[in-house]
């Protein structure tokens, strides 16, 4: 399933790279983080409990950065791995300039095995894009407060 937007960001582009480009700040703009450890500048680890129906499903999603322009463009892989479910997710994300803000292109492309794929995409789209405008949201944040400080 492939979900896609534009997010306006109210802060410089440099100051929006700073935040997505740092794993320790992209930890904190995913819902459910319980633990998060950065192996080396290209690779990182979460400990994740994603909110499904009754509980939740704790996985264990590992983050590669696949390519990076530095300021403009951005790519990366998470595999995550969980009871009842596997995930495979590619991101990218392309940054402009639109007066004082940011324009932020972004597409993920997100592929559920398992039990828990078996839901179907009539099931999973909603608790995708929820997650999807948690993060959004959250970087919003993020960044008015980088920017302001």
């Amino acid at each position: 399933m492939i979900v896609s937007g534009t997010k306006e960001l109210p802060a410089p582009r440099s100051t929006v790279w700073s935040v997505i480009n740092d794993p320790a700040e992209m930890a904190k703009l995913m819902p459910g983080v319980e633990s998060f450890e950065v192996t080396d500048d290209r690779h990182w680890t979460a400990k994740v409990k994603v909110p499904l129906g009754l509980g939740g499903l704790k996985m264990t999603i590992n983050f590669e950065r696949l390519e990076e322009r530095e300021g403009e463009f951005a790519a990366m892989r998470a595999k995550g791995q969980g009871v009842g479910a596997l995930m495979d997710m590619t991101t990218s994300f392309t940054l402009a300039d639109a007066g004082e803000a940011t324009s932020m292109d972004w597409e993920a492309d997100v592929k559920i095995a398992g039990p828990v794929g078996a839901m179907g995409q009539r099931v999973l789209q909603p608790i995708v894009n929820q997650q999807v405008q948690q993060v959004l949201g959250a970087l919003e944040e993020r960044v008015t407060a980088a920017s302001s400080s």
